[in-house]
């Protein structure tokens, strides 16, 4: 049994953390303490990609090895001072936390949310998306799969004008992004995104795949481009996976993500502040690359042409 209370300081609150030696990975030892200290100390990088997006938290208050949850609404006894934005859904609405500060940060990691997801338009224009999402899916564990089509996927990007960024998942593939400047709404972009796929899948068509069905796959990486859609999220740089050691969702230069040594499990909450300590954020300048949506739409039409 765990028992007590033990304080973290986040930004100006200090969080009290119960059961603080709570073990939450077990083949680890992190505890529930260490967890709320780690989003505690990751925010001032976190928060500026985090900032004024509903989030949904993926919680295991009983560690990685029992069933954990997805909640979107805000519990009624969350505190006051944790920002809340209130958005439709089919039938009703949602109360969402908004993550715009540390505090926020670590309640939430201490109500046991171990993994953020994050909605892909900011609250203010919630129905226009400022990131577009390919979510390349491997059909097992191996990396080089997942590099061939991430490579792949910027170097058709790159063709069309358009910059890319890219990040760990940390669970088994890798995210390619790219910035938009919120000027259409997500069912354009989501036509835009199959379109992009559909285009680069014909291109690799005995490597990757926009077949959904995993039977159908075979060894082929799936491109998902299905996030892109009201109400979907995408997995929070930075955020923590509920798997052994902790892996990070880490961004990354392209350089590192296409290395023989990446995985996509490689940064954990042991070693990510190191990694912070001595590079900046590959995401920080993300917002100055955003593009209109028409420009990957022109660009498609040019390759037909």
């Amino acid at each position: 049994m765990t028992s007590g209370v033990r304080g973290i300081a986040a930004g100006n609150r200090t969080i009290e953390v119960s059961r603080p030696d709570k073990v939450l990975f077990p083949e680890d030892g992190i505890t529930k303490y260490d967890l709320v200290e780690y989003y505690a100390g990751i925010a001032d990088t976190a928060i500026p990609l985090w900032r004024d997006r509903p989030l949904t938290m993926h919680r295991f208050p009983d560690g990685i090895e029992a069933a954990g949850f997805f909640q979107k609404d805000v519990p009624d006894y969350f505190p006051g001072w944790v920002e809340r934005a209130t958005l439709s859904k089919e039938g009703g609405t949602v109360d969402y936390v908004v993550p715009n500060n540390a505090a926020t940060l670590a309640y939430i990691a201490e109500q046991g949310c171990i993994t953020p997801h994050l909605g892909l338009s900011r609250v203010d224009r919630i129905d226009r998306p400022d990131r577009l999402v390919f979510d390349l899916d491997p059909s097992d564990d191996r990396i080089g799969p997942v590099q061939f089509a991430a490579a792949r996927t910027r170097e058709l990007l790159d063709d069309l004008g358009i910059v890319s960024f890219v990040q760990t998942t940390g669970s088994r593939g890798l995210h390619v992004v790219v910035p938009l400047d919120r000027s259409e709404t997500f069912d354009t972009v989501r036509v835009l995104a199959r379109e992009f796929v559909v285009t680069l899948a014909a291109r690799y068509p005995g490597r990757l795949t926009v077949e959904q069905r995993k039977y159908r796959r075979g060894n082929r990486v799936f491109l998902d481009y299905l996030r892109n859609a009201y109400g979907q999220t995408s997995v929070a740089p930075y955020g923590v996976r509920a798997r052994p050691r902790a892996p990070v969702a880490t961004p990354l230069d392209w350089d590192e993500a296409l290395a023989s040594d990446m995985s996509p499990r490689k940064y954990t909450v042991e070693n990510i502040v190191r990694r912070l300590g001595q590079k900046v954020d590959p995401w920080a300048q993300m917002g100055r690359h955003a593009i209109a949506p028409d420009t990957l739409r022109r660009g498609l039409r040019s390759l037909d042409g």
